[in-house]
C-alpha cells in the first residue's frame, strides 16, 4: 500500500502572485551525486517521473506553514511549495531539512534571506535579538515606532517577527485593544491600527494562524477600523456579524470544514476590504496572506467534493419541485460560489470538480432553474453554466442531444438559454452579450471532436439547425416582415446585432447547414430590411452578413441574391446615405469593389444590367465603372464565341497539367499523319476540357482560312505563336469603322484588350502587369493575331511559375514542320 504520509503537491508561484500545481507524488529525501548534497525527491504517483529535484542549501529559507506546508525559494523570482496530505510526512521532511540546516525542529523559519549591509550584519551579531517595550498604554507609541521602523529591514522584521510570536504579543496587544475601546482612548486605538497594521506585513504564517484564530480574528479586524487618516472609524465588525449572514443551505456535518469557511472569509475579507490598498513596496509583503487563502479554498473544495451526501442533498433539492423559491435560490448562490472557488484549482483538479458535478446531475438541475421567474436565480445559473461552457462544451453538447430525445424543442437547455438571450431586460442586454459567446462557443466547429465511431460536428449542427436555429431566429424574422423594421429600439436593434454577429459566425464556420437555412428561408432578404435601420450600427451588421456571404463566392448563394434582387437594399441604402463620407458608404463601396476585384462574373453582370443607372453617376471612385467595364468584356466575349474559343484553346498552355495530360498530347502529335497537314496550319493538343474534337476544329479551321490572307509579315507571327508550348500568345481585337459592332458598349469601350492586367479570362493575365500589346488593325472585319512585343521575357517568366511543366508539349519534328 501507498505511504500516504508522503504524498504532496508541488505548487510553484507564478508572476502573478499565484500558486501553479505541478503535480502529485511523493516526496523523499536522499544524498544526490550530481547535485553534491542531501536533496528533495517528489516523483509523480501516476508514472514515476521526476517532478522535484532540489538540493537542501544550507542558506535558503524554508518556511513550515499550517502543518502541512514547506515553502521556500530556489531563486530571486522562483518560489517553491510541498503541500502534505498528513501532518506526519511534513514533520519527517522538515526535520530533514532543519538537520542538513543544522536547526532546531520546532522553528517554523530555518532562516531569512539577508539582504543587509556589513554594518548591520555587524550590529546583529553584537545584539542577540530584538527587546519589545512592555505591553502597555503609555508604551503604545513605542512599539508603534518600533515595527514602523523594522519593516524596511528583512533582518530586523525577522527579529520583531520572532519576539511577537515568541512572547505571545498578539493577544496581548488585542486586549490592549479592548481596553482602549472601552475608554475610547482614540489615540491608542490608532497607534494599535499601526501596530496590527505592521504585523500583518511581517509576512508570518505563525503569526496569521494567532491573528486568524476563532477567538482573535473578530478584534483584529476592530483594530483596522481606527484608521488615523479617517475621520470616522469603519464599522467592519457590524457588517460582519449583523449583515453578513453564513447560511448553511445544506447542513455542514464537518466542524473543521465549518471553521475553515468561516476563517476564509473573514480573512478574504481583510485582504478586499479592511486593509488598505498595498504600495508597490509593500505588496511582495502579503505574499503569504494570499497563500493562506488560496490553500484554504483548495481545502474547502477538496473537503466538500469528498462529501458523497453533501452534494447528493444539494442536486436532490435544487432539482425537487416541492422546494421553496427562496430555499432554491440559496442553494443556487451557494453552487455559484462553489464553481467560483474551484477556479483556484490548477487543471488536472478542476477536471475532477467538474466531472464530479456532471456526474450529480448539475445540467439537469440547471435546466429546472432556468425555467424559474426569478431574475437574480437564472442569473447565477447563467454564470453556473458558462463554468461548464468553458470547462468543456462537448460536456453540454452531448446532453442537449440526448434531451432532445425525451423532451419538447420549448424545454431544451439551449433553446431556453437562447430565450433568455432575447428576452433580456437590461437597456445594455450585459445577459444577452454574455449568453451569446457562451452560444457561440457551443456551435463553434473547432472546438468540437471528431473520432472514428462518431462526428460530434456533423451530429450536433444538424440536431441545432433541426431544433434550435428558429428559435434564434424568430425575432429578426418578427422585425423585418416590412420594407423597414417594425422596432427600432435601441434595445430591440441591439438585440438583432447580437442575433446577426451569431449568423455572421454561422456563415463563415458552417457549410451547408446555413446555407439551406438562409436559402429555405430567404433569411438574407430579411436582414437586409434592417439596412433602413436608423441605427447605423445594425445597417452595418446587415452589410456585414451579406458581405460574409458574397465572399464564399458560391454559386448557390448567388443565384440566390440574383433571383431576389438582393442588391436592391443594398442600393437604397448607398443612395439614401448620399455624398456622406462614412462607414456605411465605405461598406458598400468595398462589397461592390469585391465583386470587381474577384471577377465574380454573375454578380457583375446582376448589377450592371439591373442598377446601372442609379450607379453610373458616381465617379469619386472607380468601382463602378470598373464593374461596367468587366461586364462589357464578357459580353464581347459572349458575342464572339469563336475567338474565344480559340483563345481559350491557347490559354490552356498556360496553367498546369499533370504529366500524364502531357504525354497523352505528345503521343497525338506523333500518331497524326504529316500529310494530313495543311502549311501553315496549326495543330493544337486537345485539353480534357474540351467537349469534342470536331467541334473545336471546325471553328479552327475556319480561323485558319481566313488568317491565309493576312500579309507574310502576319504568318510568322502565327508561326513565331504556334512554336511556344509553355504558352498561348496575347491578342488584341481591334474592329474597323466599318464594322458594325454587335456589343452593347459604347464605341469607346469597343476595343477590348484581353492582356490588359486583371481582364477577366485574358491569357496575359496573372499577378503581375503586363506590357500593353500592340494593335494590328486588319481590313475589313478581320482579326488580326499580334504577340506581345517581349513575349520571349513571358515566356522566361512562365516557365517559372509553371515548374512542374518543363517538358515541351510540342516535340522538335513538329515544331520544325510548323515553321517551315
Amino acid at each position: 500500500m501507498t505511504d500516504t504520509r508522503r504524498r504532496v503537491k508541488v505548487y510553484t508561484l507564478n508572476e502573478d502572485r499565484q500558486w501553479d500545481d505541478r503535480g502529485t507524488g511523493h516526496v523523499s529525501s536522499g544524498y544526490v551525486e550530481r547535485l553534491k548534497g542531501t536533496s528533495l525527491l517528489v516523483r509523480a504517483e501516476s508514472d514515476g517521473s521526476l517532478l522535484l529535484e532540489s538540493k537542501i542549501n544550507p542558506n535558503t529559507a524554508y518556511q513550515k506553514q499550517q502543518d502541512t506546508l514547506i515553502v521556500w525559494s530556489e531563486a530571486e523570482n522562483y518560489d517553491l511549495a510541498l503541500s502534505f496530505q498528513e501532518k506526519a510526512g511534513c514533520d519527517e521532511i522538515w526535520e530533514k531539512i532543519c538537520q542538513v540546516q543544522g536547526k532546531d525542529p520546532s522553528v517554523d523559519i530555518t532562516q531569512e534571506v539577508v539582504d543587509e549591509s556589513e554594518e548591520e550584519r555587524f550590529d546583529d551579531m553584537s545584539s542577540p535579538g530584538l527587546e519589545l517595550p512592555p505591553c502597555e498604554l503609555n508604551r503604545l507609541e513605542d512599539l508603534a515606532e518600533l515595527v514602523a521602523s523594522s519593516l524596511p529591514s528583512p533582518l530586523r522584521r525577522e527579529k520583531l517577527a520572532l519576539a511577537v510570536e515568541n512572547e505571545g504579543y498578539i493577544r496581548k496587544l488585542l486586549e490592549l485593544f479592548r481596553v482602549c475601546e472601552d475608554l475610547e482612548n482614540h489615540e491608542g486605538l490608532h497607534h494599535l491600527y499601526e501596530i496590527i497594521k505592521g504585523i500583518f506585513l511581517l509576512n508570518r504564517t505563525a503569526l496569521f494562524e494567532v491573528m486568524f484564530s476563532e477567538e482573535c480574528i473578530m478584534d483584529v479586524i476592530g483594530c483596522l477600523e481606527f484608521d488615523p487618516s479617517l475621520p470616522h472609524p469603519r464599522r467592519h465588525r457590524e457588517f460582519l456579524t449583523k449583515t453578513a449572514r453564513f447560511k448553511e443551505v445544506i447542513p455542514i456535518s464537518d466542524p473543521e470544514l465549518r471553521q475553515k469557511i468561516h476563517q476564509t472569509y473573514r480573512v478574504q475579507y481583510i485582504q478586499d476590504m479592511v486593509l488598505p490598498t498595498p504600495s508597490v513596496f509593500e505588496e511582495n509583503m502579503l505574499s503569504t496572506l494570499h497563500s493562506f487563502i488560496f490553500f484554504n479554498k483548495v481545502e474547502i473544495v477538496g473537503m466538500l467534493q469528498d462529501d458523497e451526501k453533501f452534494l447528493t442533498d444539494l442536486f436532490a433539492q435544487l432539482t425537487d419541485e416541492a422546494t421553496e423559491d427562496d430555499k432554491r435560490h440559496e442553494l443556487v448562490n451557494f453552487l455559484k460560489e462553489f464553481c467560483a472557488f474551484s477556479q483556484t484549482l490548477q487543471p488536472q483538479n478542476r477536471d475532477a470538480f467538474f466531472k464530479t458535478l456532471s456526474n450529480m446531475g448539475i445540467l439537469p438541475a440547471l435546466e429546472v432553474i432556468l425555467g424559474m421567474d426569478d431574475v437574480q436565480v437564472r442569473g447565477a445559473a447563467t454564470d453556473i453554466f458558462s463554468y461548464l461552457v468553458e470547462y468543456n462544451p462537448s460536456m453540454v453538447r452531448e446532453f442537449v442531444m440526448q434531451e432532445s430525445q425525451q423532451n419538447d424543442d420549448d424545454i431544451l437547455l439551449i433553446n431556453l438559454i437562447i430565450e433568455h438571450m432575447i428576452c433580456d431586460t437590461d437597456p445594455e442586454l450585459g445577459g444577452a452579450v454574455q449568453l451569446m459567446g457562451l452560444l457561440r462557443t457551443l456551435v463553434d466547429p473547432e472546438n468540437m471532436l471528431a473520432t472514428a465511431n462518431k462526428t460530434e460536428k456533423t451530429e450536433f449542427l444538424s440536431f441545432f439547425y433541426k431544433h434550435c436555429m428558429h428559435v434564434l431566429s424568430a425575432p429578426l424574422l418578427a422585425n423585418t416582415t416590412e420594407e423597414k423594421p417594425s422596432k427600432d429600439d435601441f434595445q430591440t436593434s441591439q438585440l438583432l446585432a447580437l442575433i446577426l454577429e451569431l449568423l455572421t459566425f454561422c456563415v463563415e464556420h458552417h457549410t451547408y447547414h446555413i446555407k439551406n437555412y438562409i436559402i429555405n428561408k430567404d433569411i438574407l432578404r430579411r436582414v437586409l430590411v434592417l439596412t433602413a435601420s436608423q441605427h447605423a450600427f445594425l445597417a452595418l451588421c446587415a452589410l456585414r452578413f451579406m458581405r460574409r456571404i458574397i465572399g464564399l463566392k458560391d454559386e448557390f448563394y448567388n443565384r440566390y441574391i440574383m433571383r431576389n434582387f438582393l442588391f436592391e437594399p443594398v442600393v437604397k441604402a448607398f443612395l439614401s446615405n448620399g455624398s456622406r463620407y462614412n462607414l456605411m458608404n465605405s461598406a458598400i463601396i468595398e462589397m461592390f469593389e469585391y465583386v470587381r476585384v474577384e471577377d465574380v462574373k454573375s454578380l457583375t453582370a446582376h448589377i450592371v444590367e439591373n442598377y446601372w443607372k442609379a450607379l453610373e453617376d458616381v465617379d469619386y471612385v472607380q468601382t463602378f465603372k470598373g464593374l461596367k467595364l468587366r461586364y462589357e468584356q464578357q459580353r464581347e466575349r459572349q458575342d464572339n464565341p469563336k475567338l474565344d474559343s480559340m483563345r481559350s484553346i491557347l490559354r490552356n498552355h498556360r496553367f498546369r497539367r499533370d504529366a500524364r495530360t502531357l504525354e497523352d498530347e505528345e503521343e497525338m502529335w506523333f500518331n497524326t499523319d504529316e500529310d494530313d497537314l495543311e502549311d501553315g496550319e496549326a495543330v493544337v493538343p486537345p485539353s480534357d476540357k474540351m467537349k469534342s474534337e470536331e467541334d473545336l476544329m471546325d471553328p479552327i479551321s475556319k480561323f485558319m482560312e481566313r488568317k491565309k490572307l493576312k500579309d507574310s509579315e502576319d504568318k510568322e507571327v502565327l508561326g513565331k505563336s504556334g512554336l511556344s508550348g509553355r504558352q498561348s500568345p496575347s491578342f488584341k481585337l481591334s474592329f474597323s469603322g466599318s464594322t458594325k459592332s454587335s456589343l452593347s458598349s459604347p464605341p469607346s469601350s469597343a476595343s477590348l484588350n484581353p492582356g490588359s492586367p486583371g481582364s477577366p479570362g485574358s491569357p496575359g493575365s496573372g499577378s503581375r502587369n503586363s506590357p500593353p500589346a500592340a494593335a494590328v488593325t486588319t481590313k475589313g472585319a478581320l482579326v488580326g493575331l499580334v504577340d506581345y512585343p517581349d513575349d520571349d521575357d513571358e515566356e522566361e517568366e512562365d516557365e517559372e511559375e509553371d515548374g512542374e511543366s518543363k517538358e515541351d508539349p510540342l516535340p522538335p519534328s513538329k515544331k520544325s514542320k510548323l515553321s517551315s
